[in-house]
């Protein structure tokens, strides 16, 4: 069989659409599971037993399920429980969100057990409350040593967008798989995909590396 790299650029227009919906669903996602994960740590910071318990009950249930078991329960059972219908594109939303709550609150605690408690001392000193302490100490200071972390997840989340073709949406890999089918050429279109995570991924990694050695001087 000869390579084709023909069908590739009479695509683009379509995979570029998929592209820009897994593009979308990563930021919305990330976006709204990390106001999520600071509520969470919040709660498991707070020295109330019963918050730090529900906290603790929602990151190991959420960590302990695969992502697209739960895609599965947002797109077919909340419709049931609600007597209307979802959709996929919010169905995979809220899914993402929830599912990556989970894994932001452990790296966002870990971000603010590591600002010193002479910070907090500090702001209490001053005669700031508790919240005003986290949002303009804590938090800050706090989330510069958690970007290169947060970013890291943020490229996993990325590639995990295309368990989306499980609701039926179309984002880059599902677009990937329907040309391929239509067109008969497996192997160029899968390759091509390869290439776009890798370039992808690959450059966000080595943006993380320059964020960690830049925070590091």
């Amino acid at each position: 069989m000869s390579f084709d790299l023909g069908v590739i650029f009479d695509s683009l227009p379509f995979l570029a659409e998929g592209l820009a919906l897994s593009f979308l669903l990563t930021l919305l996602a990330a976006a709204g599971g990390i106001v999520l994960a600071v509520v969470l740590a919040l709660m498991r910071l707070s020295g109330f037993p019963l918050l730090a318990l529900v906290s603790a009950g929602y990151v190991n249930f959420f960590r302990s399920m695969p992502l697209i078991l739960v895609i599965f329960w947002f797109f077919f059972l909340v419709p049931l429980a609600i007597g209307r219908p979802v959709g996929g594109f919010y169905s995979a939303l809220i899914a993402f969100t929830l599912f990556e709550a989970a894994y932001y609150s452990e790296i966002i605690r870990a971000g603010i057990q590591s600002v010193s408690r002479g910070q907090v001392a500090a702001g209490y000193a001053t005669g700031l409350t508790y919240g005003q302490t986290m949002r303009f100490i804590v938090l800050p200071q706090a989330f510069r040593n958690m970007t290169p972390v947060l970013l890291t997840q943020g490229i996993v989340l990325f590639q995990d967008t295309s368990l989306v073709f499980v609701v039926a949406l179309r984002d880059f890999m599902t677009a990937t798989t329907i040309v391929a089918r239509n067109e008969g050429r497996l192997i160029e279109m899968y390759l091509f995909a390869a290439a776009v995570y890798f370039v992808i991924c690959f450059s966000g990694s080595l943006y993380v590396r320059r964020l960690q050695g830049k925070f590091a001087k």
